[in-house]
């Protein structure tokens, strides 16, 4: 499972230059990240419509509306991945 899960919605500009950024953050890191579109999901747009993109970093949102590259991937570097069985 991938530590990192972008939060989107399709025709979303602010989602589009944030693939854009975690595409970077994964080549520079090397931690492959999931996206996962709001649309059609009660639940979800519950949570996040109205803040997409949102990052998620171990379950946890790391931010909104865009990517913080720098502190992003400090936060993977410090952090270690959780273990399977957590």
């Amino acid at each position: 499972m991938a530590r990192l899960t972008l939060m989107v919605r399709a025709g979303c500009r602010l989602c589009d230059l944030a693939k854009e950024a975690m595409a970077r953050v994964e080549r520079r890191t090397g931690e492959a990240w999931t996206e996962v579109d709001v649309t059609g999901d009660a639940e979800l747009e519950d949570e996040y419509g109205l803040r997409v993109p949102v990052v998620l970093l171990d379950g946890r949102e790391h931010g909104y509306w865009k990517v913080e590259e720098d502190r992003l991937e400090r936060d993977l570097a410090s952090r270690p991945a959780p273990s399977a069985g957590s």
